[in-house]
């Protein structure tokens, strides 16, 4: 069931580019619209306000959170207001996403002992798991070093490859950076991450940038 957008400061704009047009949360539009002082916060509270503009729904978002966001250049965080951020995509390694890719089949299996279609059970965004911190350097200081260690680094995990490569084949959303590509951070910057996402809106099709 999905929850009907909404759009209290008049936000909502299309965005064309080239042949291709795409829904966007215009910060300016909404301060126009009764949102003052939104083109005066820090950028990082910039994002975190188109977030929650692009998400506003009444439940989740509500009117009251988009001010309380803006009220920050007031009371500068100490009105301790949580808002329901939602990230684009998630970047993990290898010692906290193993656990969450446990829990994932952990919740196939209940739901197929209920009945349901274990398909379903899938991260609700794009999810990318680095695999960069249990690699020990055994080897050093020569050329096989790298391909020594990362051989090592198979043979004593095993178990927990195997249940890498079956989370990518089964889940949706969710790529696995194999050992030896550098550390997480690293990969992301170079690898991964992009400058602008889109995604399809459920409700009206269009897709959001």
């Amino acid at each position: 069931m999905t929850t009907r957008k909404l759009d209290s400061f008049g936000a909502r704009q299309v965005l064309n580019v080239g042949n291709r047009s795409y829904q966007i949360a215009s910060l300016p539009h909404a301060e126009r619209r009764g949102l003052a002082g939104a083109s005066r916060l820090p950028v990082s509270l910039k994002i975190v306000l188109e977030n929650l503009l692009r998400n506003e729904d009444g439940r989740t978002v509500s009117r009251g959170d988009i001010e309380a966001a803006v009220r920050w250049l007031d009371d500068k965080g100490t009105a301790n207001c949580e808002i329901a951020f939602r990230p684009a995509r998630v970047l993990m390694q290898d010692f906290t996403g193993v656990p969450a890719l446990v829990d994932l089949a952990a919740m196939r299996d209940a739901m197929l002992s209920l009945g349901g279609d274990p398909a379903k059970i899938n991260p609700l965004i794009p999810v990318d798991l680095v695999c960069d911190h249990s690699l020990v350097v055994d080897h050093f200081g020569t050329a096989q070093a790298l391909s020594r260690n990362v051989a090592l680094e198979y043979q004593r995990n095993t178990e927990r490859y195997q249940l890498l490569k079956w989370g990518q084949t089964s889940f949706q959303n969710l790529s696995v950076v194999p050992p030896g590509a550098g550390i997480c951070h690293q990969v992301n910057l170079e690898l991964l991450s992009q400058t602008v996402w889109s995604a399809k809106d459920a409700d009206t099709g269009r897709e959001w940038a």
